[in-house]
């Protein structure tokens, strides 16, 4: 007897999604895909701060400062369109104003986001191809967008919640390596139905990602792709910002974790919470040093409470900190206290062979807190990542 399958993950109500395999990844899975809304949306947005950004990236920023509302989005997986000049520029351009003409929507009201190998251009015989049949696939199931949009991802990263009152928040990001602040080689996707004032939920948007996805770290690397959108279109009715964003964060933290375990080759989700901090900027700086330390990736990799290792992280990540008053603790069993602390090195060593091991610090200078999510550090990692290309 087979198990049951899980229900659908709909979409908010006036979204739908379509996904095919278009030939851009070499595998023949699916690889091109959009989002789109019935009615124009209202829309946030953060974009990597690379100064090598792609295509995608620098289209959408100036269409977030042009203000104008968002109808699609269009989303290619295996080729990441950047560092290809003013042809991937143009080609980006090409492919919202295709997938405009097959919705019959401006170009203007299509975002555009790439992802895969660097340096290659796309192949636009076979994406505008793929372009022409997606809406004939268009449903309401997010599953078939989550995968389509994956590259070295094990598994699709969805999360969701209700709003009192009918409103529905739906999340979907991909992410497994080059993650680090500033965002990361992710994509997060949020659709909403509520309605919502767009210069409150701009102005919050950053705040949020900080605490979010700035907050993932993997192997220090920051991609020229990634970004973080949210859609609004307000079929639901109106929803006060003090309601809807705290759900928002809910659903966007949960996909960071879902990244940070994800990350290629990980074995643990390594979560670092601070507190005793000046500032909440330096409380997320410290606990995201201490999740990219490679040292102290090392170390949960092979299940080693070696608290030198935060102590080193924190001082280089230039947090204020009071070393006599700082406390570590490891998997809830305190290690230092100003003052290194007995501890029985074999059973704390036994508690982070669990799926996700969590640092707790106090700085002891303030009272500001933060948390960050890695990974461990694994052979694996390295094996993926040496054969990337080849």
């Amino acid at each position: 007897m087979s198990a049951p399958s899980s229900p659908p993950l709909r979409l908010p109500r006036g979204f739908q999604t379509a996904a095919l395999a278009a030939g851009i990844k070499p595998s023949g899975r699916t690889d091109l895909s959009t989002v789109t809304s019935d009615t124009g949306c209202v829309w946030a947005f953060a974009g990597t701060r690379s100064t090598t950004a792609a295509a995608c990236v620098t289209r959408n920023r100036e269409l977030y400062a042009a203000g104008g509302p968002v109808r699609a989005l269009l989303v290619n997986a295996g080729n990441a369109n950047a560092a290809t000049g003013t042809r991937g520029a143009r080609d980006n351009a090409d492919l919202a104003d295709a997938l405009g003409s097959v919705l019959n929507v401006g170009m203007d009201g299509v975002l555009t986001a790439s992802t895969g190998i660097i340096g290659h251009p796309l192949p636009m015989d076979r994406v505008l191809s793929g372009i022409e049949h997606l809406p004939e696939a268009l449903g309401d199931d997010a599953a078939s967008f989550a995968g389509a949009i994956m590259t070295t991802d094990l598994r699709p990263k969805t999360a969701w919640a209700d709003l009192p009152g009918g409103a529905r928040i739906v999340g979907v990001a991909k992410g497994s390596g080059m993650i680090h602040p500033d965002m990361a080689t992710m994509f997060a996707f949020v659709f909403t139905d509520a309605a919502l004032d767009s210069a409150g939920l701009r102005a919050a948007f950053s705040a949020v990602v900080a605490r979010t996805f700035n907050a993932v770290t993997v192997d220090g690397d920051t991609s020229t792709n990634d970004m973080a959108v949210v859609l609004a279109n307000g079929q639901a009715g109106e929803v006060a910002l003090q309601d809807f964003l705290p759900a928002l964060e809910t659903v966007m933290r949960d996909l960071a974790r879902q990244i940070a375990r994800d990350g290629e080759g990980a074995t643990r989700l390594l979560t670092v919470k601070v507190t005793g901090a000046l500032t909440e900027a330096e409380a997320l700086t410290a606990a995201r040093t201490c999740c990219v330390s490679p040292l102290l990736k090392s170390a949960v990799h092979g299940n080693d409470p070696n608290w030198g290792r935060v102590i080193m992280a924190v001082g280089r990540s230039g947090a204020a900190v009071n070393i006599e008053g700082m406390t570590v603790a490891v998997q809830g069993n305190p290690v230092f206290a100003g003052r290194p602390l007995p501890y029985d090195d074999a059973a704390v060593s036994a508690s982070m062979k669990a799926e996700e091991v969590v640092f707790e610090l106090d700085l002891g200078v303030g009272g500001a807190s933060g948390e960050a999510w890695g990974c461990d550090l694994s052979a694996e990692y390295v094996s993926i990542n040496a054969d990337y290309t080849t």
